[in-house]
């Protein structure tokens, strides 16, 4: 009997192969997707559309009974569009966010310079809340929500705050993939005012720097579980997961299929 039959995860990451390049997170998004699915679990799986993405060569179209919704960030509306390709030789759907304003252009996060793009803030939640009303207007409910990186690091508190009853994503456990840190310096320090704008208010402290730890640590707060997904990860990533006591999977352990879709098993059990 495969160990993940009929479990559904789902995937949000800010990279994924073959869409983006072979970064760390974008090559374990996919293998351990792929991983689930060998095992007999269903996966869905969401990034941003950034405008670097080929979308003739992958076959992205878009979903026109998902678009439209209007996301409001920071008292704006902003459109949002649902693209979907299917990933060749594999049975794995991917799930694009995209929005002419925040995912258009070219750069990833970062510009040319290494530097944070000023309104990563508004896109990190406009990708949290076009993630979150997509899953709930497909009635997709998951067993597992698996998060990697830290522009993924809202969705634990938006989940646990704002839908935690709500019958999509109620019985869903959040395990948070961590890497090694990928960025200096803060995004905006607007970022708390913005988010308590959808009724958000507890441990919006923990980000009044919005940085690499901060972050980091607010995901990790809000989830069931942990992966450490880097051979090497931050001190303050460390101390954060003792901090919370969450329980967690060192990188060699998640490097083993059958312990890596063990701790997948025992979050759902």
């Amino acid at each position: 009997m495969k160990l993940l039959k009929d479990k559904k995860i789902l995937v949000i990451s800010s990279e994924v192969v073959p869409y983006l390049p072979q970064t760390e997170k974008a090559v374990n998004s996919f293998s351990v997707s792929r991983k689930i699915n060998d095992y007999g679990g269903m996966t869905r799986i969401f990034m941003p559309k950034y405008g670097i993405i080929n979308e003739r060569r992958h076959q992205l179209h878009e979903v026109i009974r998902l678009s439209g919704m209007n996301m409001v960030i920071n008292d704006i509306y902003m459109p949002l569009i649902i693209k979907v390709a299917s990933i060749p030789k594999e049975r794995m759907q991917v799930y694009f966010i995209d929005n002419e304003e925040y995912f258009k252009r070219k750069d990833l996060l970062l510009d040319k310079e290494k530097k944070l793009l000023k309104d990563n803030d508004e896109r990190m939640i406009f990708f949290t809340k076009g993630v979150i009303e997509t899953v709930k207007k497909l009635n997709w409910m998951p067993d597992i929500i698996h998060l990697h990186g830290w522009f993924a690091s809202l969705f634990p508190i938006y989940l646990r705050k704002l839908f935690s009853d709500d019958p999509v994503f109620d019985k869903s456990k959040i395990i948070s993939s961590v890497y090694s840190k990928s960025f200096s310096g803060s995004l905006s320090k607007k970022l708390v005012k913005k988010i308590e704008f959808d009724g958000l208010i507890d441990d919006l402290d923990l980000i009044s720097n919005p940085n690499f730890e901060s972050l980091t640590d607010l995901m990790i707060k809000y989830s069931d579980s942990v992966i450490i997904s880097s051979e090497k990860i931050d001190k303050s990533t460390e101390d954060s997961i003792k901090l919370h006591s969450k329980n967690s999977l060192s990188f060699n352990d998640s490097s083993i299929d059958e312990k890596l879709m063990d701790f997948f098993k025992k979050n759902i059990d």
